[in-house]
């Protein structure tokens, strides 16, 4: 029971400092992979991209994944209520008092403050994408530079997602296609 109890409380505090949706949740995410072994960061790359090609808050389905793999299906419903229980209460919070204190100065300074706090969590997550789909971070952290650490087929798949992007329009339903036909091609 202890398990269940961690997966709703590492949850429960990215939900509660994620500030700026799912792309903000990757830092978090990572460090509960290192931090548990519940995943590695080749299976926070395979989360993100099924999170993104599926309905639903990318956030909360890494949460649900990560849930449903570690203890099953209570598993899954207990990672993503811890998750999203803290928006919940802010949100349920913020409508009641924020009416009240919208011209506010003060509430004004906090949320430009929280914009670029947000922007960063998201830049910081992107960048974390690359590292994991780009480079072979074992291989590099193992053997350093110059030692097989870039993962071509993936530098290939992002030019063709490039040129799918210049060619037709920045739709994602022509990302997901142009990826999963050059998955199928790389498999073959």
């Amino acid at each position: 029971m202890s398990t269940i109890f961690q997966l709703f409380w590492e949850f429960f505090k990215t939900g509660l400092f994620a500030v700026g949706g799912g792309l903000a949740t990757l830092p978090f995410v990572y460090a509960i992979g290192r931090k548990t072994g519940w995943f590695t960061t080749e299976d926070v790359a395979n989360m993100i991209a099924v999170s993104e090609s599926t309905p639903g808050p990318m956030g909360v389905n890494m949460a649900t994944y990560t849930g449903y793999k570690t203890v099953g299906i209570l598993g899954g419903v207990i990672t993503t209520m811890g998750l999203i229980l803290p928006s919940i209460v802010v949100i349920i919070l913020i409508a009641n008092i924020l009416d009240r204190f919208k011209e506010s100065p003060a509430v004004n300074r906090v949320f430009y403050g929280l914009r670029p706090a947000s922007c960063a969590m998201i830049a910081a997550a992107g960048i974390g994408v690359v590292k994991i789909a780009l480079l072979n971070m074992d291989a590099l952290s193992a053997a350093g530079i110059g030692a097989g650490f870039l993962r071509w087929k993936c530098i290939l798949l992002a030019a063709v997602v490039l040129v799918v992007f210049k060619k037709v329009g920045h739709s994602p339903i022509y990302y997901i296609a142009a990826a999963a036909a050059a998955g199928i091609l790389f498999q073959l």
